[in-house]
């Protein structure tokens, strides 16, 4: 059988070889040959790749903080039927009387059931006593014992929720190549760990210590006094565009809100009279900071505040309050909230995008490393030698060891191609590589080329090769003892490629991924170049 069919069949595994080759050549160097782009978000420039460096290889800053708050865990609040069902009605009964019981601010109490079926009430503070909390769930309906059922720390849900929302903040805050991971504590209790290169300790502490509750808030007369009403969340905020100035050189953030919230929004407005006799009546002024209140007569404001501070106070504009009387605004919800100076409209901008921090970040007993980004371009170089070293190292002890050029040559060629596929692959999903992964890849180029060894030597070592059957038969019988140690290797690093242990983890998912590739791809291909080359029936 001849043809390209008979060509593929006959070279499928140098053909496989070749494809991820030159999809990780893609994923290197092609701009936006990479998965996670993200037109808003401002990445760092990464020079003449795609490649993507973490902490130890870029500079910057890692912050290890527990998360405030404690856990009335598997309470009996009534809200779970027999069949499963939640009654959410009754979740938020209880969270409102914990707000009264503790004059607690919005953000900080949760009543929330896990995917078991068991109720769980956290409370994000550490002005609360475990006692208070127990009699204020009393007050809900719910008996607990202070010291059996009450305990320091949040669920797991919460702990998830965390490590989501600070990965979405720094990714909407341009810092491309951060990392946020849950890592045990000795002792018990968990760190949320936070990595962010290019940044200074003080930025990312700042970063991390806003809760990012953001609030549209009413201010408006009501007999004879002014009012403060919250008639929009930033939960109710479904698409927020890029921080901009408008016309009259006012800094805002364009945001869409959710068709669920719209309509009371616009209700609420229209009943408040800001579409009618308060459109333009605002008034206050700003020191580009913060709001003076302090003014005499009827306000119509809309307030945007951000963890409880007031950024920006501004009037309803004309043409969103005719629209709002007409009640068609409810079928394009979008208008724009506003900041005081760009900083502020880029910190709403990222607050909304990310979600507001279920729970603060206890930065009393958090651990800070930060790394110049001098000492960083250090240690890439230092890698990159190292590197080119064991590549030298691992040829010139092969070529020793079989002194011909048509066994050693294929051989280091594959052993640089598994590298080449891991950093294409590194680059697609955007991973920070860090000194970790940079040993990942030495072991990988060692302990590839000693599968590659096992292989030359079983087919070579036996007498006459020069039969294509006789060289299938004794690769067949490498390639089981190639499979067997990959296998081992996978085992043994899984616990550490799975558990939050720092750069271990690192090290152990690359060493897993090289291994993976060079049983399925490269060591068959470096059999098929090899058969080529040795065989002539």
């Amino acid at each position: 059988m001849t043809g390209p069919v008979a060509f593929v069949k006959n070279h499928w595994r140098l053909l496989l070889l070749v494809v991820f080759i030159t999809g990780s050549m893609v994923s290197l160097f092609v701009p936006g040959g990479v998965m996670g782009g993200n037109d808003y978000v401002e990445t760092q420039d990464s020079g003449a790749t795609n490649l993507e460096y973490g902490l130890d290889l870029e500079g910057g800053t890692r912050i290890s903080a527990p998360v405030t708050g404690m856990t009335a865990e598997n309470i009996d609040a009534g809200a779970v039927s027999d069949d499963g069902s939640v009654d959410q009605e009754r979740l938020t009964e209880i969270e409102r009387t914990l707000y009264d019981e503790t004059g607690l601010e919005t953000g900080n109490v949760r009543v929330s059931v896990d995917d078991d079926g068991n109720a769980h009430a956290e409370l994000f503070t550490e002005n609360v006593s475990e006692e208070e909390f127990a009699a204020a769930l009393a007050e809900a309906g719910v008996e607990v014992d202070p010291d059996d059922d009450i305990r320091t720390g949040v669920t797991p849900e919460t702990r998830q929720q965390m490590v989501d929302t600070i990965q979405s903040r720094i990714n909407a805050a341009g810092l491309s190549g951060g990392n946020v991971y849950e890592s045990a504590r000795l002792g018990g209790g968990y760190y949320i760990v936070t990595e962010a290169p290019d940044m200074d300790a003080d930025e990312l502490r700042s970063l991390l210590g806003e809760r990012g509750i953001v609030e549209v808030q009413a201010y408006y007369p009501e007999n004879g006094t002014q009012e403060n009403e919250t008639i929009l969340s930033g939960d109710d905020i479904e698409n927020v565009d890029p921080p901009t100035t408008d016309r009259n050189g006012n800094d805002i953030v364009p945001v869409q809100v959710d068709s669920n919230a719209a309509p009371e929004f616009q209700s609420r407005l229209n009943e408040l009279g800001f579409t009618d006799e308060g459109v333009g009546q605002c008034g206050l002024r700003g020191d580009g900071e913060s709001i003076n209140f302090d003014h005499e007569g009827e306000r119509y404001c809309l307030l945007t505040v951000i963890d409880g501070k007031v950024v920006d106070a501004h009037s309803m504009g004309p043409d969103l309050a005719s629209s709002m009387r007409a009640g068609s605004w409810e079928n394009d919800p979008s208008f724009q909230m506003g900041a005081q100076n760009l900083e502020q409209a880029q910190t709403l901008s990222v607050n909304l995008q990310s979600g507001s921090l279920p729970a603060p970040l206890d930065f009393g007993e958090a651990q800070t490393y930060s790394l110049s980004p001098a000492l960083a371009d250090q240690f890439k170089l230092y890698s990159l030698v190292i590197g080119a070293l064991a590549v030298i190292t691992v040829s010139g002890v092969v070529f020793l060891r079989y002194r011909n050029p048509r066994v050693a040559a294929p051989m280091i060629v594959t052993a640089m191609s598994e590298v080449i596929i891991l950093l294409g692959f590194a680059a697609l999903i955007r991973m920070p590589l860090d000194l970790s992964h940079v040993a990942g890849f030495i072991a990988v180029v060692g302990t590839g080329v000693d599968d590659l060894v096992i292989i030359a030597d079983e087919v070579m070592d036996q007498g006459d090769v020069s039969s294509r059957r006789v060289f299938e038969s004794r690769f067949r019988k490498a390639f089981w003892v190639i499979g067997a140690a990959a296998a081992t290797t996978v085992i043994a690093m899984s616990p550490l490629a799975v558990l939050s242990l720092g750069d271990l983890r690192g090290f152990a998912i690359i060493t897993i991924l090289g291994v993976l590739v060079g049983v399925l791809i490269t060591r068959p291909a470096y059999g098929d170049i090899l058969q080529r080359l040795l065989t002539d029936k």
